[in-house]
């Protein structure tokens, strides 16, 4: 039997090879030294898993050291991007008085190899040399460390680099950081070597992915890191009480300088919600002030501690500011958003009186699934889904617009259970509690992905108890999971996204932020940004993490593919939507595709180039809209399959209802009848989606207040305990039996593959994902070998399995061959899609792509197109003008999208 060995007892026989007193950067802490930690997400990580601080506090317990943690995931040494007026680096270490700055830096640099090393270095000295000009304390130029990055873990998972390529240039950039140290007189860390050697010795995992260090990998770093700044000597373990009181107070300055809502508080929102006398940016740097001040008195609490003294148990916060209060701004004949149909009624309806308020479109019925009168948790629902088991799921997030300091956090992860079938929630269970923001939500891999700006939580159940503690990150076998599973997105406004999470046929997780978002996001593979808006897509086998949609939306808040895997975007605020596949060719950092209802902003304040607009695949009436959903139930009528739904959350408070038309390369929409609207000012349909047996589920925000530009963040109108859940079905038409999913055979998910139903598809992919690549492909081989041809889905049939393929992370090019050829253009497109994923796997991709560039159909060519847009070199460029030979006059959506590929080649 393996004895497996714990990183804390490796140390002893790691530290001493890797480490000695000459290799410490030696420093010095003196009495009440304010300690910066600046740099990438090893540093910001630091703040999350307070073993080193803890074991900092306990060596130095008689010197009241304060650190403050500055990191953000992808910062690189000149290189930091930011919300609008955030403040520079300067500002903020300032602001902490820093004595010392630790720089975490060389990771992601390290991806530039040997080619770019100098200019790393040459980075660094320029920024150790002007760090030392600088006087951020009173009390003199900085003390700086400079500290290298981690070895990467050989993880032995197949769809994870090994690490090999990665420790190369790991031990070329860490050396290069040592010889800027050298030559500029400043601290060195060397954590790359005793990284290596405890990766090599342990037997735990102790990163999540090869690249990014866990709870237990953390855990094990605290001591080589104390090590190699202070040299030997100090505690051998952490003291659990002290790694307590930094978790608070490092929560708290998490909410001070991670503050979400960035945007409307030092930018250029802060000067609205004004009620005459405080705007947001009074309000809210009142509250940053007060949370400097509650910091401030935790850190009096960790030194006592430290020295081994007690401490009441609740924190004396009654020295701080007081709280600004603002005056409302709602009500009266002349109030404006009266008047633009924005507000609702501060004298809420009862549930059963609002039933009565809704107009439906004939043949449809609505009825109550639960409110907040049955279960008081349901306040301000934001979004829901369908787990496995069919049972329904809704993130609530009473916390908004923004936490307020001495209140507790909980927003929820809700499960409403449905005893009976009949429709109306039984039982709330709490799965989650003590979120933040939780704005988008999507089950997989066994768990569930929760946005919590500005990560993504990845949470799961192993004890089957159905509630899990998200208060740490925790991993350890055989306990319930949470993890910050990705890190970086932006923080500046709480209502645009993290949001619409949605897998895609193919196996990837999309989700949405909406525009003032500045996001870096580290991975395996490298560093990705997103500016101003855009989607990104996860992949949960291979950790990949890339922007797939760079563009100016304001909003967006609805994703969806259809039965062919082309994909749907709706923008929130602007009430726009538009087909996908133009805009999700490559563009590099910091360009976006044309269009969009932010363009002329971003263009001007990015200084970016004004190409061409992309419109909309259909003129809207109304907006602003939230959630899409394409209708797919038999239990809904014939003529209204694959129609297209928007939620509409003020003016008609309604789910529009568009007729979806195939449009040459793209689409279009005629609107319909409103599915459903409603008379009570207060509906706020937000999200939707059909459940397993076919009826559709509305998620109601219901507020009188909605927005953030309308109202201060702190308005004492914004409600914060009301929120419904409404059931729509067309009673002359029977419900469609639920699909059993969790649990079931890998043969009978096939089958389901098989179903008319969109998400009794979707649902039976996610599950699907989640099981062992081998067994799945196994039965995919043996599914696809006994469909019949005749069947008239024979061909889509054949794409529901290379979907599997591209999921579990195998190519199989004789199907794509086979579908890149098919009879059907929609196959046809679909294929090119999934050979866009596969381009540096396949043999001679351009060969594939050269008969769809002169495809007959031009949405296959759009497709191929895009497919170009992720190659290099002039017989790509060339390919890509091809497509003109056949079409003269391309229409809107093509041209677009040779516009687009041209600039990426070129």
């Amino acid at each position: 039997m393996m004895i497996r060995t714990s990183p804390l007892a490796l140390l002893a026989c790691v530290l001493p090879v890797s480490l000695t007193s000459a290799d410490a950067a030696e420093l010095e802490p003196k009495a009440d030294d304010h300690i910066a930690l600046v740099g990438n997400a090893l540093a910001e990580g630091l703040q999350h898993h307070n073993e080193w601080e803890a074991l900092l506090h306990q060596r130095f317990a008689d010197r009241e050291l304060v650190v403050r943690n500055l990191a953000f995931p992808g910062d690189e040494p000149f290189t930091r991007i930011r919300t609008r007026d955030f403040g520079s680096p300067d500002d903020h270490l300032t602001h902490v008085e820093a004595d010392v700055i630790l720089y975490f830096f060389g990771y992601n640099e390290s991806f530039a190899g040997e080619e770019g090393l100098e200019d790393f270095k040459s980075d660094m000295t320029r920024l150790v040399e002007e760090t030392k000009t600088k006087n951020y304390s009173g009390d003199g130029a900085p003390r700086i460390v400079l500290v290298s990055p981690i070895a990467f873990e050989v993880t032995g998972e197949p769809h994870l680099p090994t690490g090999k390529a990665h420790n190369q240039r790991l031990e070329m950039y860490t050396d290069g950081l040592k010889a800027v140290a050298e030559a500029t007189d400043v601290g060195f860390v060397d954590l790359f070597r005793p990284t290596l050697r405890l990766f090599e010795q342990s037997d735990e995992r102790l990163t999540k992915n090869g690249a990014y260090l866990n709870a237990a990998g953390y855990a094990a770093l605290a001591p080589i890191l104390q090590e190699g700044l202070f040299g030997e000597g100090g505690p051998s373990e952490p003291n659990p009480a002290v790694i307590a009181e930094l978790n608070d107070k490092n929560f708290h300055w998490w909410h001070r300088y991670r503050a979400v809502n960035g945007y409307s508080i030092w930018g250029p929102r802060g000067n609205a919600g004004s009620d005459g006398t405080y705007n947001n940016r009074d309000v809210m740097n009142r509250e940053l002030a007060i949370l400097d001040q509650m910091s401030a008195n935790r850190d009096e609490r960790v030194w006592a501690v430290a020295s081994g003294e007690s401490v009441p148990d609740e924190v004396d916060d009654s020295d701080t500011l007081p709280f600004l209060n603002p005056k409302s701004n709602v009500g009266g004949d002349d109030d404006p958003n009266r008047k633009r149909g924005k507000l609702g009624s501060l004298e809420y309806s009862s549930a059963q009186v609002q039933l009565e308020t809704f107009d439906l479109a004939p043949g449809y019925k609505v009825e109550l699934v639960a409110s907040e009168e049955q279960f008081p948790e349901l306040a301000n629902p934001v979004a829901l889904n369908f787990d496995d088991k069919g049972r329904l799921w809704v993130a609530v997030m009473p916390s908004y617009p923004h936490w307020k300091p001495k209140t507790e956090l909980d927003d929820k992860l809700l499960i409403l259970e449905d005893d009976d079938g009949d429709g109306k929630t039984d039982r709330c269970v709490t799965f989650a509690g003590g979120l933040h923001q939780p704005t988008g939500f999507e089950f997989g891999m066994g768990g569930v992905y929760v946005a919590q700006q500005p990560d993504i939580l990845f949470l799961k159940d192993t004890d089957g108890d159905d509630h899990i503690d998200v208060s740490r990150e925790f991993t350890e076998g055989g306990k319930d999971v949470r993890v910050r599973q990705i890190s970086g997105l932006g923080t500046a406004d709480s209502h645009h996204g993290i949001a619409a999470f949605e897998w895609g046929p193919g196996g990837n997780l999309y989700f949405q932020e909406g525009t003032f978002k500045m996001s870096q996001v580290e991975d395996p593979y490298g560093l990705d940004r997103l500016s101003e808006a855009g989607i990104w897509r996860y992949n949960p086998r291979t950790e990949a993490v890339d922007v797939h949609t760079s563009f100016a939306f304001a909003n967006p808040w609805g994703h969806v593919f259809d039965k062919w895997g082309q994909e749907f975007i709706g923008d929130a605020s602007p009430g726009e939507n538009y087909w996908g596949t133009p805009i999700s060719g490559r563009i590099e950092w910091p360009q976006k595709h044309p269009g969009g209802s932010q363009m002329n902003r971003v263009v001007k304040e990015m200084k970016l180039d004004p190409n061409r607009p992309y419109p909309p695949f259909f003129k809207k009436r109304i907006r602003p809209s939230a959630g899409i959903e394409l209708i797919s139930s038999r239990h809904f009528p014939e003529d209204v399959q694959g129609d297209y739904l928007v939620t509409n959350v003020i003016g008609d408070r309604a789910l529009l209802h568009y007729d979806m038309q195939e449009d040459g390369t793209g689409f279009t929409a005629t609107e319909r009848p409103m599915l459903i609207s409603g008379g009570d000012g207060n509906f706020r349909p937000i999200d939707m989606q059909f459940a397993p047996d076919g009826s559709l589920y509305i998620v109601d925000w219901h507020n009188a207040l909605i927005g953030h530009l309308q109202h201060n963040l702190r308005d004492p109108n914004r409600d914060k305990s009301h929120g419904r859940v409404w059931r729509v079905t067309y009673p002359d038409r029977p419900l469609v039996k639920a699909p059993k999913i969790d649990g079931e055979p890998i043969p009978a998910l096939l089958d389901l593959l098989k179903a008319p139903e969109l998400r009794t598809r979707y649902m039976a992919r996610r599950q699907l994902a989640a099981r062992d690549s081998a067994e799945v492909l196994a039965a995919v081989d043996v599914w696809l070998n006994a469909l019949d041809p005749k069947d008239e889905n024979f061909t889509h049939h054949g794409l529901e399995a290379l979907w599997q393929y591209q999921t579990h992370q195998k190519v199989n090019e004789s199907l794509l061959k086979e579908l890149l050829n098919a009879d059907d253009y929609h196959a046809r497109a679909a294929a090119v899609r999934v050979l866009s994923f596969w381009l540096d796997e396949v043999d001679a991709p351009l060969d594939l792509l050269a008969p769809r560039i002169a495809d007959e159909h031009p949405r296959v060519q759009a497709e191929a197109l895009r497919a170009l847009s992720y190659m290099e070199g002039d017989e790509a460029l060339e390919l890509a003008l091809g497509v003109l030979e056949s079409n003269e006059d391309p229409d809107t959506f093509l041209n677009y999208t040779l516009e687009e590929t041209l600039r990426a080649l070129e």
